[in-house]
C-alpha cells in the first residue's frame, strides 16, 4: 500500500506576486500579457471569485473583474520559487514527480525523516513552505496518485485532506464522472447519454458493460470508480518533447508566418542542446486556425537534424503538408522536436568487415 501526497501551490504565480509586491495585497490579480490574443496565467482568489479562471481569455478576465490588477507573468521567478519549494520536498523523499511549477507527487510510502504518517509528512511540507517561501500549499494525502491529486483540491485553499484506504469507494461514489482522469467534456457527455453522471452509476454499469462499450477504456473507467491507480511515482522522466509556441496579434495565411517558424525553432533548438547525451529525431510544425481547429505535421527524418539550420529547414518545410486553402488564416504556430534518444543510437556503425 502506497502512501502518495500531492501538493498543489495555491494560486502560485498570483500569489508570488501578491507576496512581492504589498500593494497586490487583498487585490483580484490576474497574471496575464495585456492583448487581444492573451491568456489568464493565474488568477488570485480574489479574482476567482468573479468567475476569473487560468487559461481564460484576458479580455474576458477583464470584463469579468474589471478592477483587477494585471501583471505580467515572470517565469524565472517562479521557477526559483519552484525549485525552493522543490528543495523542501527532498528533505523527504526522493520520489517526486513535478507535473508542473507549482504542484508534484510524492511517494512518502518510506520518508526520510522517519515521521509516522503521510499526513505528519504533508503537515511538515506545507509548514517549511509558509515558513520559508512565505507562500501556502495544499495537500491531498491517499493510497494513490490521482486519489490524492483529487483531495489536494477538496481544502483550498491552505489546507489539506485525507483519504484513508477504507473510504475510498464511498469518497468516490457521489462524484460527477468528470473527476475521474481521462474523463473530459466529450467522454462525460457520452457517459450521459446512458444516464452515467456520477461514479457510483459508473461503477453499478460494471467492467463488462464499459469494455463492450469502450475497449480497454472502459476497462480502465471500471479500476477508477473503484479507486484503483497502480501508477508509481517517477521521480525522473525523460524529455519526449521540446516545443515553443507563439499566438500571433492578427490572423495570418500560411506563407506570412515563415519568420515566426524559424525563430520558434531557433528558440527550441538551443533548449534541445540542454538534453545532453540525448538527441531529438522528430520535427513537429503545429498550427491552430482563425476558427480554433489545431493541426499538426511531423517528419522523421533518416538522421536526426544535426544543425539549427537543418532543424528551421525541416520545419519549414512541413507547410508544404498542411492541405488546407490558401486563404485559411492561422493565430497560433508553434515548433517541436520529439522523438528523444540516446545520442549513440545515431552514430555510425563501424563497418562489419574491413578491407
Amino acid at each position: 500500500m502506497r502512501k502518495i501526497v500531492h501538493i498543489d501551490m495555491d494560486a502560485f504565480y498570483a500569489s508570488v506576486e501578491q507576496r512581492d509586491d504589498p500593494k497586490l495585497r487583498g487585490r483580484p490579480v490576474v497574471v496575464a500579457w495585456r492583448g487581444a490574443r492573451s491568456v489568464v496565467c493565474a488568477a488570485s482568489y480574489e479574482a476567482r471569485k468573479f468567475g476569473v479562471r487560468s487559461a481564460m481569455p484576458a479580455l474576458r478576465a477583464e470584463r469579468l473583474c474589471p478592477h483587477a490588477v494585471f501583471v505580467p507573468p515572470d517565469f524565472v521567478r517562479y521557477r526559483a520559487v519552484s525549485k525552493q519549494v522543490r528543495e523542501i520536498f527532498s528533505r523527504h523523499t526522493d520520489l517526486i514527480e513535478p507535473l508542473s511549477l507549482d504542484e508534484a507527487y510524492l511517494d512518502v510510502t518510506e520518508n526520510k525523516m522517519q515521521l509516522w504518517s503521510a499526513t505528519e509528512v504533508a503537515t511538515a511540507i506545507r509548514t517549511c513552505i509558509r515558513e520559508e517561501t512565505q507562500l501556502t500549499a495544499s495537500a491531498g494525502i491517499a493510497p494513490n496518485k490521482f486519489l490524492a491529486k483529487i483531495a489536494s483540491d477538496w481544502r483550498k485553499p491552505d489546507g489539506q485532506f485525507v483519504i484513508k484506504p477504507a473510504q475510498v469507494e464511498a469518497f468516490l461514489a457521489p462524484l460527477p464522472v468528470s473527476k475521474l482522469p481521462g474523463v473530459g467534456k466529450v467522454m462525460e457527455a457520452n457517459l450521459a447519454k446512458f444516464g452515467i453522471t456520477t461514479v457510483a452509476q459508473l461503477r453499478v454499469l460494471g467492467a463488462t458493460v464499459l469494455e463492450q462499450r469502450y475497449g480497454r477504456w472502459g476497462q480502465r473507467l471500471h479500476e477508477l470508480s473503484l479507486g484503483i491507480d497502480d501508477h508509481p511515482v517517477v521521480s525522473e522522466r525523460p524529455t519526449l518533447q521540446v516545443s515553443a509556441e507563439d499566438t500571433f496579434s492578427k490572423d495570418l495565411r500560411l506563407s506570412e508566418i515563415g519568420e515566426m517558424i524559424a525563430a520558434l525553432a531557433a528558440k527550441v533548438w538551443k533548449s534541445a542542446l540542454k538534453e545532453e547525451g540525448r538527441t531529438g529525431r522528430t520535427v513537429v510544425l503545429k498550427l491552430k486556425t482563425s476558427d480554433f481547429r489545431i493541426l499538426t505535421r511531423s517528419l522523421t527524418p533518416p538522421q536526426p537534424p544535426a544543425s539549427e539550420e537543418e532543424f528551421i529547414d525541416i520545419a519549414l518545410s512541413l507547410r508544404e503538408r498542411v492541405d488546407q486553402p490558401s486563404r485559411t488564416r492561422y493565430r497560433l504556430v508553434g515548433v517541436g522536436l520529439g522523438n528523444f534518444r540516446d545520442a549513440n543510437e545515431f552514430l555510425p556503425q563501424p563497418e562489419l568487415f574491413g578491407d
